[in-house]
């Protein structure tokens, strides 16, 4: 059974103390936030260890992690690339980077690499419409894509000891 270690137990506490009691609800994506930092991805068995921390029932918590494109709920790569594919960057050529992606890497959109090193995911906006096509890679955005920058992202990547988180 998955449990959080006392630090993050502890952190969910002080999440969990933002809001008024009886709504613990609203703690639920910064918790969630929290297993999938700890856990690497939320598995059911996570979702329903957040559900019983906040005193939910777990379809509450599903209902949240199914519904955002940030959450994973299969295991993931040590490397994400979310490709925006809204209407903004399709017209300034998000497709062809996604294409371009899975053919360098050899899978499709919600696929992981077999080394696990990499998963391709298409999410919706991510609000940086100016910077089109972009992806979100951790916590940073990679803008203006073309076939060099990818290259040269998947090469960084893979030289790279650490996570881009």
């Amino acid at each position: 059974m998955v449990h959080f270690p006392e630090n993050t137990v502890k952190k969910v506490q002080e999440i969990m103390a933002r809001y008024p009691e009886g709504k613990q609800k609203s703690a639920v994506l910064p918790v969630l936030h929290l297993a999938q930092e700890e856990f690497g991805w939320l598995s059911v068995e996570a979702m329903d260890y957040v559900a019983s921390l906040l005193k939910l029932e777990p379809i509450e918590v599903y209902e949240v992690a199914t519904f955002y494109s940030m959450y994973n709920l299969d295991p993931v790569g040590k490397f994400v690339f979310e490709v925006c594919q809204t209407g903004p960057c399709m017209l300034r050529g998000s497709d062809d980077i996604i294409s371009y992606i899975g053919q360098k890497l050899g899978i499709k959109p919600g696929e992981t690499t077999p080394d696990g090193m990499f998963t391709l995911k298409t999410v919706e906006c991510l609000g940086a419409c100016g910077y089109a096509p972009l992806l979100q890679l951790g916590k940073h955005y990679r803008e203006h894509l073309t076939r060099e920058k990818v290259d040269a992202l998947i090469d960084e990547c893979r030289k790279s000891s650490g996570s881009l988180n």
